[in-house]
């Protein structure tokens, strides 16, 4: 579960900087009263330590799911 949360807040991230890259507009910064406020840079940062966790990803055996089918 900790490894979809910190991927959601990576996938987030990532289209705020596009957004940033593309139309120059911070969207983090205008939801939540610029890129200063409190809330942005707590949003950031947990961006940025989402992204150090997902890191980890790269490193990890691949587990093997199986479904089961029930017909």
């Amino acid at each position: 579960m900790l490894d979809r949360i910190a991927l959601l807040l990576v996938i987030i991230g990532a289209l705020n900087w596009g957004s940033v890259g593309i139309f120059n507009f911070d969207v983090v910064g205008w939801a939540f009263g610029g890129a200063g406020s409190a809330v942005s840079r707590i949003i950031f940062t947990l961006v940025a330590i989402a992204g150090i966790w997902c890191i980890s990803l790269l490193f990890r055996e691949r587990e093997i799911v199986e479904s089961h089918h029930t017909s």
